[in-house]
């Protein structure tokens, strides 16, 4: 036998296993932290994009418990899967979920920072009411000890 030829123990071609499944694009921390705070209600499951098995934990309250502490275990030894198939692995958030809610890049960045405008405005007004309402609260009870007011 020369050294090129191939001896009956190693294969012609390199071995080829099934090939492996993707990875789904969420978190597995997030997706383990709502099965642990709210798993009775399937929060995880609607996460993930398995709205109808979520509605059934939802209704049943997490199978009284036990269907709770199964995904529980499941999602914390990565055997979870998605609603397309992929198995929940990665404890980071991909880029492009974490940038969706940060609200950066493209038209929902503006819609934040619509919203964040909004919510100052609204912060201005009901501030600008309280003052309104401590202020009217003060002359009342200062005609009500000049007995100008009825009381009741």
């Amino acid at each position: 036998m020369t050294s090129d030829s191939l001896s009956r123990y190693e294969p012609a071609e390199p071995l080829a296993g099934p090939p492996s499944p993707p990875v789904s694009e969420r978190s597995r921390g997030v997706a383990l932290g709502l099965a642990v705070g709210g798993g009775w209600c399937g929060l995880h499951r609607f996460y993930t994009g398995r709205t109808q098995s979520g509605i059934w934990m939802l209704l049943t309250l997490g199978g009284l418990g036990m269907w709770c502490l199964y995904a529980v275990v499941a999602v914390a030894a990565g055997g979870f899967r998605d609603g397309d198939g992929r198995r929940v692995v990665r404890w980071e958030v991909s880029e492009s979920a974490a940038a969706a809610a940060a609200g950066v890049g493209g038209e929902s960045g503006g819609r934040l920072t619509d919203v964040e405008d909004r919510l100052l405005g609204l912060e201005t007004q009901v501030s600008e009411l309280a003052e309104r309402l401590d202020f009217a609260e003060r002359l009342l009870a200062q005609a009500r000890e000049r007995g100008a007011v009825p009381k009741g």
